[in-house]
């Protein structure tokens, strides 16, 4: 059994350009398995860390990488109702008109554009909403006022018992957390955040840079490698993705590294080479040394509904666990959270604020309801 899930406040670095070091933090909740038992692993030595290099034959070099080692005092994490204007503003505006005043068929009719605006979808939007007429019929319900609260409690019941944790077990290392998603959402950002928080926490990290088919994700990845201390290990430009994610958990295991953190390819998720690269990397990774207790896609906010037929893709293709959902703070259809976890029922376990490192933060269900509604 998993232990007890606790949040942890997290510090960690985040370099805007060379030379120049942020100050961040980034909570985290997470359970480990075994952890009174196993000794806490110590924080990478920042002097010593290494570039893994893989060839096109497999084999590996180790180079010497320069990394930031300065880590910060406190600053404070940002909350949904600061950041999620629009989707706050788009409910706010809409129970403004509604609130003290009678219910009647314009009443239903705002609700229902209100919840399809923010993409919330005409399935769930429907299973909210007919409750509600039900019990105004049978007189329970008579103010507006009494159908926003009553709507209220019914979104929030749609997200409570999902378990948000990021599972890292401390007695079958290494962890390997996969991360997917299509080019473009902030997957591998998210990879370098999540990196330089588990550092900083006393976690060592490898970082495997599956996405061979961009050389500027590798490039980026090698970046948050320094920044964070992790190791790093890549593929020649092109080459096979699994095998890049399979000698990186074996790089892991031989050196002792609690988690691995792989990147993958993110063509259209409409691709069929694609789902069947997906798979193999999933494949493959399972037959290496240790444990995939994590397979999180990535999703951009701002794409709505799009982000849902995404998550069906890849969720068919490697059994994904959780969901990342990045720049929530500029999307108005920050819905796709219900639809997400109704329709799939794959819990969104990170959101993203802002373009800050310390912006990504755990998804509290409460906090965000609560933000549509005061």
């Amino acid at each position: 059994m998993l232990a007890e899930s606790s949040t942890n406040l997290v510090p960690f670095i985040a370099a805007g350009g060379v030379g120049v070091v942020g100050v961040s933090f980034l909570f985290i909740r997470r359970s480990r398995k075994n952890s009174s038992q196993t000794p806490a692993p110590t924080a990478p030595d920042a002097s010593k860390v290494t570039e893994t290099l893989v060839t096109d034959r497999g084999e590996a070099t180790d180079v010497a990488t320069p990394v930031a080692t300065e880590v910060s005092p406190h600053v404070e994490a940002p909350n949904v109702r600061e950041r999620a204007g629009r989707t706050r503003s788009l409910f706010v505006n809409a129970f403004q008109s509604i609130r003290s005043r009678n219910v009647d068929a314009s009443t239903w009719d705002e609700l229902e554009e209100t919840l399809l605006l923010a993409d919330i979808g005409i399935g769930l939007a429907t299973r909210l909403l007919d409750p509600l007429r039900q019990s105004v019929k049978d007189g329970v319900l008579r103010s507006g006022d009494e159908v926003i609260e009553a709507l209220r409690t019914a979104m929030t019941a749609q997200l409570s018992s999902t378990d948000r944790t990021l599972h890292l077990d401390a007695a079958e290392t290494p962890n390997v957390w996969l991360f997917v998603g299509v080019n473009g959402v902030g997957k591998t950002t998210t990879i370098g955040k999540i990196a330089t928080a588990e550092a900083a926490r006393g976690t060592s990290v490898l970082m495997a840079a599956g996405d061979t088919f961009r050389a500027a994700a590798a490039e980026q990845l090698q970046v948050w490698a320094e920044r964070s201390g992790a190791s790093f290990v890549r593929g020649a430009e092109g080459g096979d993705p699994a095998s890049v994610i399979f000698d990186g958990v074996q790089s892991a295991a031989a050196k002792g590294v609690t988690l691995v953190l792989g990147d993958t390819a993110g063509r259209l998720q409409n691709k069929s080479n694609l789902m069947e690269e997906l798979k193999k990397v999933r494949r493959v990774a399972d037959k290496a040394p240790g444990t995939v207790n994590e397979v999180l896609l990535v999703i951009d906010a701002t794409t709505g509904q799009n982000g849902l037929s995404q998550a069906k893709e890849f969720a068919a293709a490697t059994d994904v666990t959780g969901v990342v959902l990045t720049k929530l703070d500029g999307s108005a259809k920050g819905g796709i959270v219900f639809a997400i976890e109704t329709d799939l029922g794959i819990p969104v376990k990170l959101v993203g604020l802002g373009e800050s490192a310390e912006d990504l933060v755990v998804f509290d269900p409460a906090e965000f309801v609560a933000a549509l509604f005061e």
